[in-house]
């Protein structure tokens, strides 16, 4: 196993382990969080795989999903500290109540 198969299968796992946490959360900081750790995975293969075919569109590619992770994260704790200023929880399933 070379090293560049060794980074895609971490990254697979990473980018796995962020899917479970999605799913499996209800707290709404962790969901956050575990989004996050699948745009890393992401990240990590797109850098792998520029270093095994030895190009720069993959390193790139890394930078635009960082720029967005970057949005991601000044936009989705705004609206978290909003909701838990107005509901006082994190919890996904308390903001069902917040449907008209």
């Amino acid at each position: 196993m070379d090293a560049t198969s060794f980074v895609v299968f971490l990254s697979s796992v990473l980018f796995v382990i962020g899917a479970l946490g999605v799913l499996l959360r209800r707290n709404a900081l962790l969901i956050f969080m575990s989004v996050e750790l699948m745009l890393n995975a992401a990240n990590l293969a797109f850098v792998a795989f520029a270093q095994r075919w030895a190009h720069l569109t993959g390193q790139v590619f890394v930078f635009f999903v960082m720029t967005v992770a970057a949005a991601e994260v000044a936009v989705g704790l705004a609206l978290i500290v909003t909701i838990f200023r107005t509901k006082r929880s994190t919890n996904v399933d308390d903001l069902a109540q917040l449907r008209g």
